[in-house]
């Protein structure tokens, strides 16, 4: 894990490991179609440790649009909430990086209105949606530093990365990112 990195008050940290198995963090992320059902990566992986009861209170909350969010309860995760946003599929839903960047801000904006203090985040579009790593990196590093300062309760933001390419892209963002706000 690397060290966290303040913007404003909200320490944000990267780390390699499964979303699904985050103790201590007030919410989890579902990287989440626009149906909110079980699927592949991070979807399969939050609703398989969820259990049947999260399908069953996301069915009419759906269907969702790229770069936005919902949230429900953690149902048998670690976690009491999720937060499903549904990213951008790169290339076809554009302006992706606009669309990729809304869904990290509005997910913090969910959190800190029900008075989360902590949220773990995906590599939101980087799988199946087809995202590159790095500038996906880039831009959800970008979009929590921007929003930090204006939020009230959110204190802790760590992004949970499956494989070490994809902690090494998000790793080195939030060096560079870092590095610009100071």
């Amino acid at each position: 894990m690397t060290e966290a990195i303040a913007f404003g008050n909200v320490a944000v940290e990267v780390d390699e490991g499964d979303i699904s198995s985050q103790p201590g963090f007030d919410a989890v992320v579902n990287a989440a179609n626009a149906q909110l059902l079980p699927g592949a990566g991070v979807a399969g992986a939050i609703h398989r440790t969820a259990g049947p009861g999260l399908v069953e209170e996301c069915r009419p909350l759906a269907p969702i649009a790229p770069g936005t969010c919902v949230i429900t309860s953690g149902h048998s995760l670690l976690n009491p909430w999720v937060i499903h946003c549904l990213g951008p599929v790169y290339g076809a839903d554009v302006p992706s990086a606009s669309l990729l960047s809304s869904c990290y801000r509005s997910a913090l904006e969910l959190a800190d209105e029900r008075r989360l203090e902590s949220v773990a985040f995906p590599a939101i579009s980087t799988g199946v949606f087809g995202y590159p790593l790095a500038e996906a990196a880039s831009v959800a590093i970008g979009a929590v530093a921007e929003v930090a300062p204006r939020l009230t309760f959110v204190r802790r933001v760590r992004f949970v990365l499956f494989g070490a390419e994809a902690y090494g892209a998000f790793e080195e963002a939030l060096r560079v990112v870092g590095n610009e706000q100071r």
